[in-house]
């Protein structure tokens, strides 16, 4: 699925299931837990954090899905078209950071 696709894909759930977006702030607030979900299970599976009953059902790749729907959400709410979003994002990283990296000493 292209990111055009998915925003599709989101939109068209929403007005068939969701029945409407929450509005933008509301997205904002889901957007922050979900967020903290992946946080908190990088820290468990990746950290120090040991893992408590009640998130020993948490899979990384469902709640890094739910951050990604969230920003679906918001982006076609907005008006947001993520692919040309993205395309210019790599283009001003790739051009500004051409070869910060390649320099940095940590990353040898």
């Amino acid at each position: 699925m292209t990111i055009e696709e998915a925003q599709k894909t989101v939109d068209t759930w929403i007005q068939t299931t969701g029945v409407r977006y929450f509005n933008e702030l509301t997205n904002m607030a889901m957007l922050t837990e979900e967020v903290g979900e992946v946080a908190r299970i990088i820290a468990r599976q990746y950290g120090e954090q040991s893992f408590k009953e009640s998130d020993k059902d948490k899979v990384l790749a469902d709640e890094l899905a739910d951050v990604l729907f969230v920003v679906i959400c918001l982006a076609n709410q907005t008006g947001v078209d993520l692919t040309e979003a993205l395309a210019r994002n790599l283009a001003k990283k790739t051009q500004r950071d051409a070869d910060r990296h390649k320099q940095n000493e940590k990353l040898r």
